[in-house]
């Protein structure tokens, strides 16, 4: 009985042409050919930046030591001196920091931490600061480092990978814009770069996660759009392999 004939190969391919589906595959890849030229050079980057790109450091104490025998005014001592309205106690930590005890203390109410004498039980929030500066420098080897930032967000350079905030950046001026970012809750630090690290991790960023794209709801937006429309592409060569393959000979 006749009827409609229609060719093998995939249903929604039936009811195109061979010539629409050359026509769209051809101008589709050439229109979205930078962004796969983008994702294959960052991809390329990365496997560089394995090899020039030094891991995280390990998240181990790098400040200052501590004199246990130092310690005259115990936790409990100390935390009496504090006020009401400080809240519940939700940790303490023992700090060395120039050469004293400290008690490092985190309320339940959050926010940052305060430094309570080990010898008297005497608060001082500059403590923080010190604390953050010389795990900054003994992770550097001794050297002088200068605070050049505080971080409560994330920002281009020290990115959402890095997963610890609140951090302190501190230079050095060693000619090669050595800098690295510290937290006191960790007491470690927790990212170090330089500018020639930097630029290459700048060009991975701009070029695999559009980073040159400043709002982060736009750029998702234009990443989902691109890898759909590089996607389509992929789907139409298939298309075409199917709809243009030889046909078998009818014996």
């Amino acid at each position: 009985m006749g009827g409609l004939h229609c060719p093998s190969g995939p249903l929604f391919f039936y009811f195109m042409k061979t010539s629409t589906l050359r026509r769209l595959h051809r101008w589709l890849g050439l229109l979205f050919s930078l962004s796969i030229l983008m994702s294959t050079v960052s991809g390329v980057l990365h496997t560089v930046m394995t090899r020039t790109q030094p891991p995280p450091p390990p998240a181990r104490p790098s400040g200052g030591t501590l004199e246990p025998a130092a310690i005259t005014c115990s936790v409990a001592e100390a935390l009496a001196k504090l006020p009401p309205e400080t809240g519940a106690v939700r940790a303490v930590n023992v700090r060395g920091i120039s050469g004293e005890p400290w008690y490092q203390i985190y309320s339940q109410k959050g926010g940052a931490p305060r430094y309570l004498s080990g010898k008297d039980g005497h608060e001082d929030s500059s403590q923080d600061e010190r604390y953050a500066a010389e795990i900054a420098s003994a992770f550097l080897g001794g050297v002088v480092v200068e605070k050049t930032d505080y971080l409560t967000s994330f920002n281009r350079e020290y990115i959402n990978i890095f997963r610890i905030l609140p951090v302190y950046r501190f230079d050095s001026a060693d000619g090669q814009g050595t800098r690295v970012y510290v937290s006191t809750t960790t007491g470690s630090v927790t990212r170090h770069t330089d500018d020639r690290r930097q630029f290459e991790a700048n060009v991975f960023s701009n070029f695999h996660k559009l980073a040159f794209i400043p709002d982060k709801a736009v750029r998702d937006w234009v990443l989902v759009a691109l890898t759909s429309a590089t996607a389509l592409v992929a789907l139409l060569g298939v298309g075409l392999f199917f709809v243009t393959r030889p046909r078998s000979k009818q014996i």
